[in-house]
């Protein structure tokens, strides 16, 4: 009886052992969590406050290059692409890009009233991009501004497929805005500029990539007879970029994109900002 009661003794007490192995082991496993979740916490707290200081790196390049020069080409600083930056424990990327390269989908309506001549050159856009030119018609219904060309999600008609052939060629911003003939594409050249053909655009393209146009003077005199820049359409200086950055820290990344606007004092605003 006592040998019986001895081995029910031992087998509650390997229990008991088994039991506290188990409960340490969870707390271990519990505390190892809550470490990587802090440390992780603190990673992305890091990768933000790098994403916020390559923005401020972003305004104080433009603001040095409105000092140095009115006119604004793909030949400067701020239009070469930041590669891969090793920072601690990870890397940071970013890139300026000019939005007065792109046709501004603001410029259709003007004071709540549509604008005939920026209506044909939306047309011939969607035209050359092989898009229903009836989709202008479409915005036009909105008959709201844009913040953001995001929006055009909401627009009836403007699907995902329509939206990702527009991207790189679209923009919204604040104001009417002249398109820089320095850095717009030769689809949007070929759209703002009544009689240029694509193939005619594509040549200014590759010939201002050997000697950026100085003014608006200067561009006009390269068209060829027939093409026609209206009013303020074009310029050789932009206002508007985006700037973009991307940072990852260890397991962390954080991403952020402003719309910056430099005005007279060359110092950029920030128009808005997305840190998702």
């Amino acid at each position: 009886m006592r040998t019986k009661q001895r081995g029910v003794a031992v087998v509650l007490a390997m229990g008991v052992v088994a039991l506290a192995a188990i409960a340490a082991a969870a707390m271990l496993a519990s505390q190892s969590t809550w470490s990587r979740h802090a440390e992780l916490a603190s990673e992305h707290v890091q990768a933000q406050a790098l994403v916020r200081a390559g923005v401020d790196w972003a305004r104080a390049v433009l603001s040095d290059d409105r000092r140095s020069s009115g006119v604004d080409h793909l030949g400067e600083p701020w239009a070469l692409r930041l590669p891969p930056v090793p920072v601690d424990n990870g890397e940071l990327a970013g890139q300026i890009e000019d939005q007065q390269g792109a046709f501004n989908l603001n410029n259709l309506l003007k004071n709540g009233a549509v604008s005939p001549p920026h209506v044909r050159q939306f047309r011939r856009l969607l035209q050359i991009l092989g898009l229903p030119d009836a989709l202008a018609d479409a915005y036009l219904a909105a008959n709201r501004p844009l913040i953001d060309a995001a929006e055009l999600a909401t627009v009836p008609g403007f699907d995902e497929a329509v939206r990702a052939r527009l991207r790189p060629f679209v923009t919204a911003l604040p104001r009417f805005t002249a398109v820089n003939v320095n850095t717009a594409s030769p689809e949007v050249l070929a759209a703002v500029i009544e009689g240029l053909d694509l193939d005619a655009a594509r040549q200014l393209a590759v010939q201002r990539g050997r000697a950026y146009f100085r003014n608006r003077a200067e561009f006009l005199a390269q068209l060829p007879p027939g093409a026609v820049a209206g009013g303020n359409d074009v310029a050789t200086g932009s206002d508007f970029f985006q700037a973009s950055a991307r940072v990852t820290i260890g397991g962390a990344q954080a991403r952020g994109t402003v719309l910056l606007a430099r005005g007279p004092s060359g110092w950029p605003a920030v128009v808005w900002r997305k840190y998702p």
